[in-house]
């Protein structure tokens, strides 16, 4: 299992708009690869982490979400370890 992270500023640039959701799924699940262990950071609105979260479930063995305040969060573990 590989170790992923993505910054979600990366995926939208400047202004996230939810009429490009679908493109920044599809990004997302493309840098997410299948079966790895993904984090997701960097600024971003809820709903667009959200929507990310929703579709890598299934596609990811583990998603966190890391940031300085937080640190890193489980999201979801499906690792069988």
């Amino acid at each position: 299992m590989e170790k992923v992270i993505i910054d979600v500023k990366n995926i939208y640039g400047e202004t996230a708009k939810l009429a490009d959701m679908p493109q920044y799924e599809t990004k997302a699940v493309e840098l997410a690869g299948e079966g790895n262990e993904v984090v997701l950071t960097g600024a971003g609105p809820v709903w667009l982490y959200l929507k990310i979260a929703h579709a890598l479930h299934g596609k990811c063995l583990m998603l966190k979400y890391t940031s300085p305040a937080s640190g890193e969060v489980v999201i979801f573990d499906h690792n069988p370890h």
